[in-house]
């Protein structure tokens, strides 16, 4: 009776694991998630396309003709499909658009600076630090989510960061981690014959400012994916933002519309990859917003009404494939990063206070769950 009694007991053990494990397993709502930002870009030019205070404005368009002939149409909804196609005609019918403020959809920043440094710290580390820290190279105390994934034994150097930005490094804490971070006009390491090129590129380059051209960092991603399949990607894409502070909206919009066309080649590029198909989720994302008049929408800050107005883009495994959101809500950014670590199945915690992560639907309603993915359609 004794042993009867001691076996029943270790099978039950047994079975209480199993379906511990099965739980935490199911958790995981996708294999693979990319991040991706688009420094600076305002919610208006997402949700309503090209600015008629702006794209025919003179000062901040060279040729007014060539940008309405390119980007203009009657509706906001004709506006941002030609100005973001890969958005409107994927995104909002396969993954989840937040922001539209016209809508009383919104995402904002938490933080107080309402300026990139304190953006990007918000995404990544899920708080929004009251201490300022100004847009200098100055390592980032604060836990972010990338390196506290490419720590667990499950994700170990299969984490990076490609960033136009020379600055994510600091806010990211490269030094600090073991977390490869190329941004800039850094030299990348390896010497395949993509990033010789790219390294020729770079050093024969006369880089104006801080921010390297987006081309140049989207390609270093996306040979660093095809050689090495990492799970955790962050691209971050800078252009928008320096276009827009020199005022120059005509690049702005077409730089915005280079970004969404290179999220569409890398979308294609995961969905017709047998490592990545139908287990990968997109997260896509802005640091700050701008000022939402014609007089300030090349700046931002804490005294620029509009720069906390921010917007948020979601597809792949674990996302809800609602398409813009028409739902009364407030979002902030600084919830992605408990959203990324969700979505791998962890739960992240730092040395400071996080964020909960943006409401998913439970695993059991949503179609594309890691477990039950191998044998689905792709989009």
């Amino acid at each position: 009776m004794l042993r009867k009694t001691i076996i029943m007991k270790l099978l039950y053990f047994i079975c209480l694991s199993y379906l511990f494990c099965s739980i935490s397993h199911a958790q995981a709502l996708a294999k693979n998630v990319f991040i991706i930002t688009l420094d600076g870009v305002r919610w208006q030019e997402i949700f309503k396309g090209a600015d008629s205070a702006l794209i025919r404005n003179e000062a901040y368009v060279q040729d007014t003709t060539l940008m309405l002939q390119q980007f203009w149409d009657n509706t906001p909804q004709a506006r941002r499909q030609k100005l973001l196609p890969f958005f409107w005609s994927v995104l909002s019918k396969h993954g989840s658009l937040m922001g539209n403020r016209d809508l009383k959809n919104k995402v904002n920043v938490d933080n107080l600076y309402k300026i990139s440094y304190p953006g990007y710290n918000e995404i990544f580390t899920g708080y929004a630090d009251k201490i300022f820290i100004p847009n200098l190279a100055l390592s980032n105390p604060n836990n972010n989510v990338l390196s506290f994934l490419n720590n667990k034994e499950e994700f170990a150097g299969n984490v990076a960061a490609f960033c136009s930005w020379r600055m994510l490094p600091f806010i990211l804490n490269e030094k600090n981690s073991s977390l490869p971070v190329n941004a800039g006009y850094e030299a990348l390491s390896e010497s395949d014959s993509t990033n010789i090129f790219i390294n020729n590129i770079q050093k024969n380059s006369a880089p104006a400012g801080s921010t390297r051209h987006d081309l140049l960092t989207f390609e270093a991603a996306r040979n660093y994916i095809e050689m090495h399949h990492p799970r955790v990607l962050y691209l971050g894409l800078g252009e928008t933002d320096e276009f827009a502070h020199h005022g120059e909206y005509d690049l702005y919009l077409q730089k915005l519309h280079q970004a969404d066309a290179m999220i569409a080649e890398l979308w294609y590029l995961v969905q017709t990859n047998p490592l990545y198909k139908n287990n990968t989720s997109f997260i896509i994302t802005t640091d700050h917003g701008r000022g939402r008049r014609a007089n300030n929408w090349n700046t931002h800050g804490f005294w620029i009404s509009g720069s906390g107005e921010t917007w948020l883009a979601m597809i792949g495994n674990g996302i809800a494939p609602v398409g813009e959101q028409y739902v009364n809500q407030q979002l902030y950014q600084k919830q992605i990063a408990a959203t990324i670590a969700q979505l791998l199945g962890y739960e992240f915690y730092a040395n400071h206070p996080v964020a909960k992560p943006i409401p998913l639907l439970p695993a059991s309603k949503i179609n594309n769950a890691v477990e039950t993915t191998s044998t689905a359609k792709g989009f």
